[in-house]
């Protein structure tokens, strides 16, 4: 039988977002497969380890309860890449950017795409 150890190792999809509204700023997780899974915390950080014991709670009450457990969502093997195609001077612009810091145009895009 599988425990909630075992779900909670498995690559299911979370999501953390920025939030602000009439009592400030904090971030928002949620775990996709997961109907309901959800919590908030000030920080990513704090957000991610509240995500981690809401997500167990939900696996417990499930397993609990005798519901089954959704597999986590297929993800599509892209080994790491994707292709876009930039119009020249948005290219232009992001290269003197990625030089000005020094760093390669890929790591530009990452630090940019991170944030």
């Amino acid at each position: 039988m599988k425990n909630a150890k075992y779900y909670m190792s498995l690559p299911y999809t979370t999501i953390i977002e920025p939030t602000e509204d009439e009592s400030g700023f904090y971030y928002v997780g949620r775990i996709m497969e997961f109907d309901g899974c959800m919590t908030d915390g000030d920080t990513k950080e704090e957000t991610l380890q509240n995500l981690q014991e809401a997500m167990e709670g939900w696996i417990e009450t499930k397993l609990d309860h005798g519901f089954p457990i959704p597999p986590p969502a297929q993800r599509p093997d892209l080994g790491g890449n994707f292709l876009l195609k930039l119009p020249q001077i948005l290219l232009d612009t992001l290269l003197q950017k990625a030089n000005a810091e020094g760093i390669s145009l890929n790591q530009y895009a990452i630090q940019k795409l991170s944030q």
